[in-house]
């Protein structure tokens, strides 16, 4: 049955929301007008939770759902190696044509690690987030 795994990913709904005071925190824009922000919760240099907020179309939402399926419970210098192929891999079924759904999901959520490494150096700057 193929497309299952995409659909389950475009409707999920569980990890969607904002928190308060993320551990990292990513938004980026995508050039066809989608928006996806990744919120994270880490432990002992580990990814507990992730949780997105978006505005987009159901790729984009599929891609967003799938990059936290891919990074919970994961060391924070193996999330680094989640790329866009894993996406597309994962998903199965991703229109070739929504593929840069997959790079906009993926760049959000580096933008997000990225900010987990600045906070852990600087703690004081979460305070003001």
């Amino acid at each position: 049955m193929a497309g299952i795994r995409y659909l389950e990913m475009a409707l999920r709904a569980d990890k969607r929301g904002a928190i308060r005071k993320p551990d990292g925190y990513g938004k980026r824009t995508g050039q066809c007008g989608d928006t996806i922000e990744f919120f994270l919760t880490v432990r002992n240099d580990r990814i507990q939770s992730v949780s997105f907020d978006a505005d987009g179309c159901m790729n984009t939402l599929a891609c967003a759902n799938t990059v936290i399926q891919l990074a919970e419970g994961r060391p924070i210098e193996e999330a680094w190696e989640i790329t866009p192929e894993d996406i597309i891999n994962y998903l199965e079924t991703l229109p070739s044509a929504e593929h840069h759904c997959a790079d906009l999901a993926i760049g959000a959520f580096y933008l997000a690690l990225t900010n987990y490494q600045e906070l852990k150096r600087t703690p004081w700057k979460k305070l003001y987030h």
